[in-house]
């Protein structure tokens, strides 16, 4: 039972994650039916996965295309550049948080058969007469490109005082500029990049290292493991939590990767909502005045 062996560890490496979520994927309704000793091999990385996932609360289900993790609400009063970011993460400036590891959770998401689209980038596009390649604001002459190929449409939900809450997160943030929500797409799915940190150091999981797993504002390093692809994402000052729509900061709620749109929640999913505790959300709606 090698792949177990990777659960007793104490240092996970995410490479062994991407190890285990190739050999579990033939098990996924997508694949191609495996050899006899093929499938016990992939039978014991399935389960070694699945107790993986289990113990950081990912809810996996492979026939319908969607995961999700707990997760918790963060920032409704400033400016937002993430959706969701680990506790090593840019915290003051994403909507939402979790305690799940990305190199985890990104073995969930190629369960899923998800394939890695292009990030945001840039060509130099110098005009006439302009040597510096700037315009005629001094700004850079660039053409933007933002993010294209596959991904996931995202959602959160929780319950409260009895009743269930569910929405597209580009409903929950605001654009400033336009004054309204987010455009609603299917977020890009990038998933991270390794490097090695410093000559002769071992290559290290980037959204392991900086803790951003959803960038809602475009960057172009490509260190997470979603990003939002529409082209206005350009823009880093403009987008607010519409925060009515909100629980309390801290409250609990179910974040979902789908990868076609939910039109509503299926019994298995109702039942891992977590429930906001009305008392405490009173006492934070104190708090953020």
């Amino acid at each position: 039972m090698a792949a177990l062996l990777y659960l007793r560890m104490k240092a996970f490496d995410p490479r062994a994650w991407l190890a285990l979520a190739a050999g579990a994927f033939s098990l996924s309704p997508r694949a191609a039916r495996p050899w006899p000793a093929q499938a016990d091999a992939q039978e014991d990385a399935q389960a070694g996965l699945r107790q993986a996932l289990v113990q950081e609360g990912i809810a996996l289900d492979l026939a319908g295309g969607v995961l999700s993790v707990p997760a918790t609400v963060l920032i409704k009063n400033e400016l937002l550049e993430y959706l969701l970011v680990g506790p090593n993460g840019a915290m003051h400036e994403s909507l939402f948080l979790t305690q799940v590891r990305p190199s985890l959770l990104n073995a969930a998401l190629l369960l899923l058969g998800v394939e890695p689209g292009r990030n945001a980038h840039w060509e130099e596009r110098a005009g006439p007469g302009r040597e510096s390649g700037t315009n005629e604001h001094g700004r850079p002459n660039r053409t933007i490109y933002p993010p294209q190929g596959d991904g996931f449409f995202l959602y959160a939900a929780w319950r409260e005082a009895g009743e269930t809450y569910f929405f597209r997160v580009e409903d929950m943030v605001r654009n400033l500029e336009s004054g309204r929500s987010l455009r609603r797409q299917r977020w890009v799915y990038l998933g991270s990049r390794f490097l090695a940190l410093k000559s002769g150091a071992r290559e290290s999981f980037l959204a392991d290292v900086e803790g951003n797993l959803i960038n809602l504002s475009f960057f172009f390093q490509g260190n997470t493991l979603l990003t939002s692809a529409a082209p206005e994402c350009l823009e880093q000052t403009i987008w607010a939590a519409n925060e009515w729509l909100l629980p309390g900061r801290g409250q609990p709620v179910r974040f979902f990767f789908a990868r076609e749109p939910l039109e509503r929640l299926t019994p298995e999913m109702l039942a891992t909502l977590p429930e906001v505790r009305e008392e405490a959300q009173a006492q934070q709606a104190g708090a953020d005045k």
